[in-house]
């Protein structure tokens, strides 16, 4: 369930920087390219999770 809501927020995120990076630099909108920028930024956030160290204290139990 977290790898869904992690696509689904990165997804939407991307999408939206796109959109606003694109409308200030004049440039048009294009869903495609945001797309895919959206599953790579989604697989690395991902990955990046999974790699990091945990630390856990006593007190946390």
């Amino acid at each position: 369930m977290r790898f869904v809501m992690t696509f689904i927020w990165t997804f939407v995120l991307t999408q939206m920087a796109c959109y606003i990076v694109g409308a200030m630099n004049g440039a048009a909108y294009d869903f495609q390219t945001s797309s895919i920028m959206g599953v790579i930024i989604t697989v690395a956030v991902i990955v990046l999770g999974e790699i990091m160290p945990v630390k856990q204290d006593a007190s946390q139990h």
